[in-house]
């Protein structure tokens, strides 16, 4: 068994630990927390150990600590770094590579210049071998894992007919937990996205892939628009969904009105965090147009890289196949399901 840290507790770092929990071959070591607010207190009700930085410790007086973060670190295999974006690179030079520790970064941070956390950014349905015998490994953020589940199995099925894709990122402002954030009342315009060179990190930089981005007031997932240009064989509507038959983590659905449908039919069923952990692409808006299919698809925003984070976990602490992997991983989120209750419930009429 090994023993992992989740060292944040946030949005991602409160979703993965809930579910790692839960894997026979791993021991939770605990959560670290940088701020004493109610947070510690939920986690400690749910049973973790609650660590802090050794130099705030007295912060933490009204808490039931079990301990400092740098201890915490001292004994475990792998840590997931879970902290505020530009944090990871702060608590790679300070607590893991002093350890030596394998470490785990979310998509707040960078693969490229001198704050590169990683010379990887991992999507496990493009690049999961090349995270075997890695140290630090960079998570895609959620439109990057996002675009990765979509783009991956078109490059596959089509290969060179395609020309180009072009992509709107229609951001949501703040996550379902994220109440202390206000939305302001903008459609907010993103100069230079992150999240196309990011993708191009594990496609190539000369990828045909062009980004733009802006942000709207919702809490409710991301929708991209995407325009995929072929050269010759434009597919048939019918060829295009039928791509993503038997994809894993993308649901096919006819009658979803908005993204709210999706998030409110997750809770009625009770998934966790309401979350569906995957791409739903919305087949009634799917459009043939001379050489360019274009699609609709929402991603679950922060639920979206949390099966993605047990999958990197499982290619660099036990280096297993991405066969095994995705068994595994399959065992703890119930994908399959999901995407089953997903598309009959929101089937073609």
């Amino acid at each position: 068994m090994k023993k992992v840290f989740v060292n944040g507790y946030g949005s991602i770092g409160s979703r993965i630990v809930e579910f790692i929990k839960d894997d026979p071959e791993i021991e939770v070591v605990g959560i670290g927390k940088y701020s004493p607010d109610s947070k510690v207190n939920e986690a400690i009700e749910k049973g973790f150990k609650v660590f802090v930085p050794e130099k705030n410790q007295n912060s933490f007086s009204d808490f039931k600590i079990a301990g400092n973060i740098e201890s915490a670190l001292d004994e475990s295999d792998l840590v997931i770094d879970a902290s505020p974006g530009g944090n990871g690179f702060k608590n790679k030079k300070l607590f893991y590579e002093p350890r030596d520790i394998l470490s785990i970064y979310q998509g707040g941070e960078t693969v490229d210049g001198e704050n590169a956390v990683s010379d990887i950014l991992f999507n496990s349905r493009v690049n999961y071998n090349d995270a075997i015998g890695k140290k630090h490994v960079m998570q895609g953020s959620c439109n990057v894992t996002g675009m990765g589940r979509i783009l991956e199995p078109l490059r596959k099925t089509f290969g060179s007919s395609i020309k180009r894709f072009d992509v709107t990122l229609v951001r949501r402002w703040a996550d379902i937990e994220q109440t202390d954030t206000n939305l302001t009342d903008t459609i907010e315009l993103t100069e230079s996205p992150h999240h196309g060179e990011d993708v191009k990190s594990y496609f190539g930089k000369d990828s045909p892939l062009f980004v733009r981005a802006i942000k709207v007031p919702t809490r409710q997932m991301h929708l991209h628009i995407m325009d995929i240009r072929f050269q010759n064989n434009t597919p048939s509507v019918n060829e295009f969904h039928n791509v993503f038959k038997d994809e894993y983590g993308v649901a096919t659905l006819w009658t979803a009105k908005g993204t709210k449908d999706v998030r409110d039919f997750a809770q009625n069923l009770n998934f966790s965090f309401k979350d569906t952990n995957m791409i739903h692409i919305h087949a009634n808006m799917t459009q043939k147009i001379d050489d360019t299919i274009q699609i609709m698809y929402s991603d679950d925003q922060t639920g979206i890289v949390i099966p993605e984070n047990h999958m990197l976990l499982q290619a660099m602490l036990f280096e297993k196949t991405y066969e095994e992997s995705s068994k595994h991983t399959e065992k703890l989120f119930n994908m399959s399901e999901k995407k089953r209750l997903l598309e009959e419930n929101f089937r073609k009429i």
